[in-house]
């Protein structure tokens, strides 16, 4: 069977390293932030955003329970507010949509309103060869509505600049999926192509056959 989250971790990990920026933009309580500072590590850097002061409570004793590296940052602050915080590139970056995971208040939960600026925000702040993944819930109407905003708005990104994928079980339509977008990486200085390699070539070969032309006329002239 298909485990997501084990499949989550998998697209992060071919992107982020040691010592990389990584943000995550729904805290909870803190379960992918200390996935992601393991990861980093002591040189790394890891910002966390939560609307809400008790998952800031919830993740900070989580990760001091777990031994996570004092790599984070945690901002109480909606995460569409991202770049008044984070003012570097950031490698990886991942949203896990919906309500706070065992909160109290099923009424706070995020919002289309906010959403689409957070995640046109993040990838603004992706660093070349990075990856930004956004978990959706559509067990609920904002979360269904949520997933249909990400792909039509997916759909309009160009595939030049960004990878965007969709991954969902088929014949669990309300089971949770989650858009990956991948940043094109940086492009390598162009080496000089066939046309240029061919047009060196001739040039030498023009240069030879002007200085053997050159050499026998000398010859032809001596013997007169």
């Amino acid at each position: 069977m298909v485990d997501l989250l084990a499949l989550q971790k998998h697209f992060i990990l071919a992107h982020l390293a040691e010592g990389d920026v990584a943000a995550d933009f729904t805290m909870g309580n803190g379960n992918d932030t200390l996935f992601l500072s393991q990861t980093v590590g002591e040189r790394g850097r890891v910002y966390a955003f939560d609307l809400q002061e008790s998952a800031l409570i919830s993740t900070r004793r989580h990760l001091e329970e777990q031994g996570a590296p004092q790599n984070y940052t945690l901002i109480c602050a909606s995460h569409h507010r991202l770049k008044e915080f984070i003012h570097e590139p950031i490698k990886a970056g991942m949203f896990n949509l919906g309500y706070l995971p065992g909160g109290d208040e099923k009424g706070i939960t995020t919002k289309r309103a906010t959403t689409l600026p957070a995640v046109e925000a993040a990838l603004d702040i992706l660093a070349p060869d990075g990856i930004l993944l956004v978990a959706v819930y559509p067990g609920h109407d904002e979360g269904r509505l949520e997933g249909d905003m990400l792909a039509e708005y997916a759909a309009t990104l160009s595939r030049y600049r960004i990878c965007a994928s969709r991954f969902q079980l088929l014949n669990s339509p309300s089971a949770p999926y989650f858009f990956i977008f991948e940043k094109a990486p940086d492009k390598p200085l162009r080496r000089p192509g066939r046309a240029a390699k061919n047009a060196a070539r001739a040039a030498r070969l023009a240069a030879q056959i002007n200085e053997a032309s050159r050499a026998l006329a000398e010859e032809e002239g001596a013997e007169q």
